[in-house]
């Protein structure tokens, strides 16, 4: 049985283990078919490579042209507005020194306490002053008692002029001594009064209505006559300060830009830190009407009431002024001006998106803008924070503005006219559109 098997042939004379070798004309094919599958892949490759190339080298051809930002002068404000700091003072404030030199025998009013005008603060004791004024008073009797003799010794010589016993010059001489005692007496009642006066200083009185705002004086301190209440160190400080704080002084430092602001008419809105939310209406009172040769600023003073005495003397505050603005000045943002050695430009683009560079005459500072006086105009095309590297004449391509940074962001809309609750399309909404006039001007309002 096997060896029928094995000798066993199929129909086409052929083994059973053997495979019919393939025909030429599909070997053919096959070789066709794979070597245009390479050849299209080739191609394919050579053509994706060259259009990568032709991409690359537009791309590199529109970036090494610089992308710069454009705005347009703007006009100037409506209101210009101003934040300064500023220092509140008393309306009248009075540090009060000794006139005399001695110990402080009592105080009576301490920090804070409310004085009339002449109300007793403290008082000095002065033993060497005591016997001063003692020993003047004395002289003063002395003198008097010395005038009385001269007078009653020059009319007895006056009454014996024009006899033998006494000489003319011996009854003139007895009259001018009578004078001369007359003026001792007058000097001495000068003496008395001067130290009745010192003895007055004993005494340290308020020099005004208002507050006691320091008080350096204490029981059998030293103090000295015209230095005030001498420590251990040998350093002079004021035995009392007296502010009358009815109403206050703000003195606030104008800068030159600004100067032309100040008029009587000229009020602030003064904002405190102990008063959150507050406002203080402050109105103008005086003007150095010079300016500091360092700051280059005008000291302005106004003035406010303090009735209730929520002012307190040397407070920090600032000062917000408005003043009526001039909506016919050009105004550019600091960043758009160039300084170079050519004085202060700016740069424009033209038609065909070439700069060109502009010397500009800048006017008055208006904080984070400046008042063009010549140089542009309003439908000028000005480059927004220009490189450094930036040439006359250089080709540059205008792209869009930043929104939020020189451009203005588009306000989101209310809230019930917002569909859905989603954040994204709250997002979405509270971003400006790409059509907008002022993304095309590249952050032209």
């Amino acid at each position: 049985m096997s060896a029928q098997n094995y000798g066993s042939h199929d129909q086409n004379g052929l083994h059973d283990s053997q495979t019919p070798p393939p025909s030429p004309p599909r070997r053919k094919l096959a070789l066709v078919l794979v070597g245009g599958a390479a050849v299209v892949l080739a191609v394919a490759g050579i053509v994706s490579r060259h259009s990568h190339y032709m991409n690359l080298a537009q791309e590199m051809a529109i970036e090494s042209i610089p992308a710069v930002q454009v705005i347009a002068p703007q006009p100037g404000p409506n209101e210009r507005r101003l934040s300064l700091p500023a220092n509140i003072a008393a309306w009248y404030q009075a540090p009060i020194y000794a006139q005399v030199s001695g110990y402080v025998k009592m105080w009576y009013k301490d920090f804070g306490a409310v004085v009339k005008a002449g109300d007793v603060l403290a008082e000095i004791d002065t033993p060497g002053l005591d016997a001063q004024y003692a020993a003047a008073k004395a002289n003063l009797n002395v003198a008097q008692a010395r005038y009385k003799l001269a007078q009653i010794t020059a009319k007895r010589w006056k009454a014996l002029q024009g006899t033998q016993a006494v000489s003319q010059q011996e009854v003139d001489v007895q009259a001018a001594n009578a004078e001369a005692q007359k003026a001792q007496v007058e000097a001495a009642e000068h003496d008395v009064e001067r130290y009745a006066a010192l003895e007055g200083f004993k005494r340290i009185v308020a020099p005004f209505d208002g507050v006691v705002t320091s008080r350096f004086a204490d029981v059998g301190d030293y103090v000295n006559a015209g230095r005030g209440d001498v420590d251990s160190h040998g350093n002079a400080t004021e035995l009392f300060s007296v502010a009358d704080v009815h109403a206050m002084r703000v003195f606030v430092a104008v800068p030159q830009d600004y100067a032309d602001i100040i008029s009587p008419r000229l009020e602030a809105d003064l904002e405190v830190p102990q008063y959150p939310g507050r406002k203080f209406k402050a109105r103008f009172l005086a003007t150095a009407t010079a300016f500091n040769a360092s700051t280059r600023t005008v000291t302005t003073e106004l003035t406010l009431d303090n009735k209730s005495g929520e002012l307190w003397p040397n407070s920090y505050a600032t000062a917000r002024f408005r003043a009526p603005g001039d909506t016919n000045m050009l105004i550019l943002p600091e960043g758009a001006l160039i300084f170079r050695a050519e004085g202060t430009q700016v740069a424009l683009v033209d038609e065909t998106d070439h700069v060109h560079l502009v010397n500009v005459t800048v006017g008055t500072n208006l904080g984070t803008t400046l008042q063009i006086l010549s140089g542009v105009k309003k439908t000028d095309r000005i480059i927004n924070n220009p490189s450094a590297g930036l040439l006359d004449g250089q080709k540059v391509r205008v792209v869009k503005g930043t929104p939020g940074y020189n451009m203005p962001p588009k306000k989101p809309a209310p809230a019930n006219k917002v569909e859905g609750n989603s954040a994204s399309q709250d997002n979405t909404r509270a971003m400006p559109e790409d059509n907008t006039p002022a993304a095309e001007a590249g952050g032209r309002p």
